[in-house]
This record gives C-alpha cells, structure tokens and sequence, in this order.
C-alpha cells in the first residue's frame, strides 16, 4: 500500500470517513447558526426601566448584535466551507494541497476537514506574509 506522501488521492473508503466527520460538523454548525440567528432577531425591551438605564442597555444591545452578525458571517462561511468540501469528496479531489497537488495529512483533516492547504503550504502562505 502506498503511503500518503505518494498516492494521489485518498481511497473512497477514507473519503467517505471524511464525509462522515464533516456531515458531523455540518449539522452542529447549522446549529450554532439558528442559534445565532435566533439570538439575533430576539430583542428584550427596556420600556419599563429608567432612560439613563434604557440608553445604556440599548448601546449594549447594539454592540451584542454587532458581534453576533460577525459571528454569524463566519458562521456561514464555514458552512460554505465544509459544503465545498462535500464537493471536493464527491469529485474525488477532496484532501489534496491545492498549492503543492500532495495528499493533506489524515491528521489536518481530521482537525480542519475543510482545508486546502497542507501544514507546509499553510505554513508558507503564513511566512509570506509577515
């Protein structure tokens, strides 16, 4: 049997495991997304509170919002994230380092199984940058 620094692609066996951990992934991010989304569109009243109180509680209810929406972006790109990947198992080129064209580690994908790039390619795009 090859190892994986030499074989192209990963069996359809590993891939359907693959599938199975990010189908796994998938539904908790679906619902941590209702979950934001509901927290988003919930809002408690300050009617019978004092001005001074209310305007300060409005301003934090502004901010809280703000973050939720920005988790809620990220949320929904790793969604997209690991639905692509979904693509990638079912075209068979799921695993693949899209830099360097070499199998990503069982281990990477089994931590981010959305990933693209392996840990030497991840690592390279980081050095260049700083």
């Amino acid at each position: 049997m090859k190892n994986e620094y030499t074989r192209t692609r990963y069996s359809d066996e590993e891939l359907e495991e693959f599938r199975q951990i990010i189908l796994a992934k998938l539904e908790q991010a679906r619902a941590d997304m209702k979950s934001l989304l509901e927290s988003i569109s919930n809002r408690h009243g300050t009617d019978d509170t004092s001005p001074t109180f209310k305007l300060m509680d409005e301003g934090s209810n502004v901010l809280i919002k703000e973050e939720n929406n920005r988790l809620a972006a990220r949320q929904q790109r790793f969604i997209q994230n690991l639905e692509y990947a979904l693509q990638r198992i079912d075209n068979k080129t799921y695993g693949i380092c899209r830099v360097t064209g070499k199998l990503i580690s069982k281990e990477r994908l089994r931590a981010v199984p959305h990933a693209t790039l392996s840990i030497e390619a991840k690592l390279a795009q980081h050095n260049k940058r700083n």
